[in-house]
């Protein structure tokens, strides 16, 4: 008989105006690590405040039990006693304390009161050999890259004795290498015993480290199967309700004239004097194409682009031409006016204001076309936002809701709404689809491809080989600050790439 950890029934959770959760029942094996599957919007985030005392007993129905036992918990701190704990996306560390003072964070080791720092230090270098995180444990969590504060989330978590773990996307900013040392370390918690629920819009993740499948869509228990009775179309197919044959909806484009073109284009580093960032770069984009760009992680993508827009630390040389036309863009404002606009990668911090409404985000670029005289027109900006939200298909109840209720793909088609306000002739997306399921990626790459035929200029910065493979229709690579390779779909492999992508010696 399976000896379950833990047992969901029927759980319920309504917002206003919206059902998040409908009678969701599953249950997870202990010692298993159990994937929850779903698009954006599905519940799987709902349902995990749910689990972890976010939204504490009261504030939804159904059963939750744990270890065989009726939980009714009123807050985080019971979950975390029962032996749960939760690692959100948005992580939960506090940068200018030490590693050890977040481990132990109202845990600190003390007698009568006073905390014990050498019996902490100790621990935590204990906690730290476990994972395998070779760091000091006095180094502040600012110093740490993501992959390693993911690192000390998972030690935080192992310090209160967790005997189900929860991870929330735990891979969604990290490099391969980072990804590769995450799952081993899960792979490692699951052979000790600890039991846990993993979240990830990555397939192959899912395929290679998950016992179990859970399946939501629209805030239901679509199916649940063991992983060997599972293929990756099965999951898709079931997330999305119907058959996704090809997840790149790639047509035929026809290319036209340049659009966008750098020349000679450098960086200065903003941190090491005599040393550039971006060295030289000369690039061009044509209409009627999608440029990938591909390339590691600091190979200068996100920085070449963002130097052009006017809002790198440090300010760019070069020349930058649009539709012909040299355009000088100093900062964000000139490159709006010639025509010039970024969907950032960090669609959170750069792209949205999150407390702001669908429609106030929509029109913040744009503030031109809603008002007259320094008064904002409501009705226009409702027409604007209206607009948008049918074309690109933003699910939500108002668009007067606050950003942050809606999921990241409906997050990233706000984004998309307020760049396609402003009328872009040169639109560069930076890992336009990171964090969101394959089913809004699917309705993203058709706006990309209805953006094409209306003659914008697409680039598309992606560190995701089937994403550049999949929508591209010539690439090239940066590696160090430099083109590295220029390739056409129709010719280009990934070992092409890889070998442009890892530079000049």
């Amino acid at each position: 008989m399976a000896d379950y950890i833990l047992q969901l029934q029927n759980i319920t959770k309504v917002f206003p105006g919206v059902k998040a959760l409908s009678e969701v029942s599953f249950d997870v094996q202990r010692g298993h690590v159990h994937a929850l599957v779903g698009e954006n919007g599905a519940g799987k985030s709902t349902l995990i405040k749910v689990i972890c005392g976010v939204y504490p007993y009261g504030t939804y129905e159904g059963s939750v039990k744990f270890e065989g036992k009726e939980c009714r918990f009123k807050s985080i701190r019971e979950v975390e006693k029962a032996g749960i704990a939760c690692i959100h996306q948005e992580m939960n560390l506090i940068p200018d304390m030490s590693i050890a003072e977040n481990i132990f964070l109202n845990n600190q080791p003390n007698k009568m009161g006073i905390i014990n720092f050498d019996d902490m230090h100790f621990k935590c270098l204990e906690l730290l050999k476990q994972i395998g995180l070779d760091v000091n444990p006095n180094e502040m969590v600012r110093n740490l890259g993501v992959g390693q504060q993911q690192m000390v989330e998972i030690a935080k978590a192992l310090s209160r004795d967790v005997k189900l773990l929860l991870l929330d996307e735990p891979t969604a900013a990290l490099t391969e290498s980072e990804v590769d040392i995450l799952l081993d370390l899960v792979d490692k918690l699951r052979k000790s015993g600890v039991t846990c629920i993993y979240i990830s819009h990555r397939l192959d993740e899912i395929m290679r480290l998950c016992d179990d499948i859970t399946i939501l869509r629209d805030g239901q228990t679509i199916e649940t199967r063991p992983k060997s009775e599972m293929t990756k179309n099965d999951m898709i197919s079931l997330m999305v309700g119907r058959e996704m044959s090809n997840l790149f909806p790639r047509v035929p484009h026809t290319r036209g004239e340049v659009g966008f073109e750098i020349k000679n284009f450098s960086v200065p580093h903003p941190d090491i004097p005599d040393r550039m960032l971006i060295k030289d770069v000369s690039l061009k984009a044509y209409k009627g194409e999608i440029l990938g760009v591909s390339g590691l992680m600091g190979a200068g993508r996100t920085e070449l682009f963002t130097a052009v827009y006017g809002a790198f630390r440090t300010k760019g040389t070069g020349e930058v031409y649009i539709d012909g036309q040299k355009v000088d863009i100093k900062n964000p404002l000139d490159a709006l006016k010639a025509g010039y606009f970024i969907v950032s990668e960090d669609r959170k911090k750069l792209g949205l204001n999150l407390m702001m409404s669908i429609k106030e985000n929509t029109t913040l670029s744009s503030l031109d076309k809603v008002s007259k005289f320094g008064i904002l027109n409501e009705d226009a900006e409702v027409a604007y936002t209206t607009k948008y939200v049918e074309e690109i298909h933003t699910k939500t109840p108002s668009i007067e809701v606050p950003v942050n209720t809606l999921s990241g793909g409906n997050q990233q088609k706000v984004v998309l709404a307020k760049a396609l306000m402003s009328e872009p002739k040169v639109m560069i997306l930076d890992e336009p689809t990171r964090g969101i399921d394959v089913g809004a990626k699917y309705e993203i790459y058709k706006i990309m491809n209805e953006l094409v035929e209306k003659g914008v200029v697409i680039i598309m910065i992606s560190s995701e080989m089937e994403e550049i493979f999949g929508m591209s229709d010539r690439i090239i690579t940066i590696a160090n600050g430099e083109v590295t390779g220029e390739f056409d779909i129709a010719e280009a492999t990934q070992e092409d790439l890889m070998r442009a992508a890892v530079g000049k010696e």
